[in-house]
């Protein structure tokens, strides 16, 4: 694989300044066979992972074979251009004893809610708190093994 430039590539600041900034995302998983399922979905971002809310086939396709990447890329022309591909793997929270022990879910949730301009009566952040349901309604932690970065700005 091609390696981008050095100087093109975001700190570990900018790329939490930049997941923390954008709410939606790209993640490719694995569908039935070798077909690519790639969907634009909700995301938070906190502790370094990636929480989506998700249902039906990309929560099937992770069950079966937890490999992903997701991608978050914004600008309008080449020169603004910049975004974060990360490679891993996602975990399927498969009921609410999961989600309570995964030690960054509400921050997660948080981090949607004000994305969305989620606020109770007094102006609080009011978070996704969504839980498991049904046989597919899940969140899934994907946590990266390779991040690439970069910020066309930069040149």
């Amino acid at each position: 694989m091609a390696r981008i430039d050095h100087r093109l590539r975001m700190t570990d600041a900018d790329i939490d300044q930049l997941m923390r900034a954008e709410s939606r995302l790209r993640i490719a998983t694995i569908g039935p066979g070798t077909e690519i399922n790639l969907t634009p979905m909700t995301f938070g971002w906190a502790g370094g992972r990636v929480y989506l809310f998700g249902r039906g086939q990309k929560v099937a396709n992770l069950r079966r074979n937890p490999t992903a990447t997701v991608l978050v890329d914004v600008g309008d022309s080449w020169r603004s251009l910049k975004g974060v591909m990360m490679r891993g793997s996602a975990r399927v929270l498969e009921d609410a004893g999961a989600e309570a022990a995964d030690p960054h879910l509400a921050e997660a949730q948080r981090d949607i809610g004000a994305k969305n301009r989620q606020r109770d009566e007094t102006g609080e952040v009011r978070p996704h708190a969504i839980t498991a349901s049904g046989r597919s309604r899940r969140w899934i932690v994907f946590e990266p093994a390779h991040i690439v970065s970069w910020d066309n700005a930069r040149l």
